[in-house]
């Protein structure tokens, strides 16, 4: 197959006579090649924390949460089976959620979450049950749950027992309230740090009782699919008529997902400037090119070359660097990520170098998922980059004049 004479040339211009490749081309590759590569790090990583932070969210809560008006005591039973009746619906369970006051063994007072959960149900919505890392999934017999880090916080441990204030007692100033001693009957942890620090489960009975009026209460519903949970939520409102409102996950948690997709895009504003930098190098390189072979270019002129032919010269030349700099990075991107647990424990055990302290992120291992969508955003803005980089010294080239150029040579 022949080439192109503006590819063949561009090519011979990549490889000089006395090495197999340039110096300043291999730089200008591995610029495009780092750039590259980090784009990909970091949006891979970025989406693995939007994955989890989803998956994690829909391991404690439910698809769509049914609230109503005033209490449901008396009629949960009968707007659970109404609910599950309603078509893309798994499971329905009533829950209660108020704020718990509990004295710590230092003295301290911390404020927890209390959900009073129906424990016949709750295996329907939720996957606590399956998170157990310590004792039993029991709430009977004024038996709580808690999260492991809460438990920790709080000083107690399986068997143990520790009083707690019901937000009642604020909400009367007739009636007093006593405090409530309860036992830990098991642990859980969900591997949320908000969740395993800040919740603790006990019957919905008791949960009502305790609390005194005090909470919000409603249905947590599990569908088919988390994704469709909007359309289940239409057809849960229409099915229960006016007086019952629908709300999905994705409402009551959109600032977070909107917070991580608002980061994920600055990240990637901010570091495709790598790449608008690797591109000056190509640029810096094509005009070396064009000094270096100006003689060469007036030759070519004279000979009728127009001066299109000698643009594409310079564009195919910043276009297979940008090609080789972008397919390389990427290569070496989903190397890195591929390897990034690893990298990271070598980090941590060999240099001392804790870059995700567990304390703080508790997470043992970087999260990851590599999109297409965001593979093909980077390499095509980066071989856009690297083709407009290409621009000056092309245009500098094609506008020499022949006899000029033949004549200072």
């Amino acid at each position: 197959m022949t080439l192109p004479f503006s590819l063949f040339l561009a090519l011979k211009y990549l490889r000089p006579k006395r090495t197999f490749l340039s110096a300043v081309t291999v730089l200008s590759v591995m610029g495009v090649l780092l750039g590259v590569a980090v784009l990909v790090i970091v949006l891979s990583v970025m989406t693995g924390f939007d994955e989890m932070w989803r998956a994690k969210i829909l391991d404690f809560n439910a698809h769509v949460t049914v609230t109503g008006r005033g209490p449901l005591e008396g009629r949960e039973d009968g707007l659970c089976e109404r609910i599950e009746g309603v078509p893309g619906v798994v499971g329905a369970a009533p829950f209660l959620q108020s704020l718990a006051f509990v004295r710590c063994p230092d003295g301290s007072l911390e404020t927890p979450l209390l959900r009073g959960i129906d424990p016949e149900r709750e295996g329907r919505v939720g996957k606590i049950p399956q998170n157990i890392v310590e004792g039993t999934f029991s709430v009977a017999d004024g038996g709580v749950v808690l999260g492991r880090h809460l438990a920790d916080r709080l000083g107690v441990g399986v068997g143990d027992a520790f009083t707690a204030y019901s937000p009642g007692t604020f909400a009367s100033e007739e009636l007093v309230r006593l405090p409530r001693e309860f036992r830990v009957a098991g642990l859980f942890e969900t591997g949320m740090w908000d969740f395993d620090a800040n919740f603790m489960l006990m019957s919905l009975w008791d949960a009502r009782e305790f609390c005194g009026g005090a909470g919000i209460e409603a249905v947590q519903v599990m569908a088919m699919d988390p994704y469709q949970a909007p359309a289940v939520a239409r057809e849960i409102a229409m099915s229960l008529g006016p007086g019952f409102r629908a709300t999905t996950w994705m409402e009551q948690n959109h600032q977070l997902f909107a917070a991580l997709r608002v980061e994920k895009n600055m990240m990637f504003f901010l570091l495709i400037f790598i790449t608008i930098v690797a591109a000056f190098g190509i640029t810096n390189t094509l005009i070396t090119v064009t000094v270096q072979k100006t003689r060469e270019i007036g030759l070519l002129r004279s000979l009728g070359f127009s001066r299109g032919a000698i643009m594409r010269v310079f564009f195919w030349q910043g276009w297979i660097e940008g090609v080789l700099g972008t397919t390389l990075g990427i290569g070496f991107g989903l190397l890195v990520l591929r390897y990034r647990n690893g990298l990271l424990r070598l980090l941590n055990d060999r240099f001392g170098m804790e870059l995700l302290p567990q304390e703080l992120y508790h997470l043992a291992e970087i999260p990851s998922v590599t999109l297409p969508g965001d593979v093909a955003l980077v390499a095509g803005s980066v071989l856009v980059i690297c083709t407009l980089a290409a621009v000056v010294p092309a245009w500098q080239a094609a506008k020499l004049d022949p006899v000029g150029a033949l004549r200072y040579e």
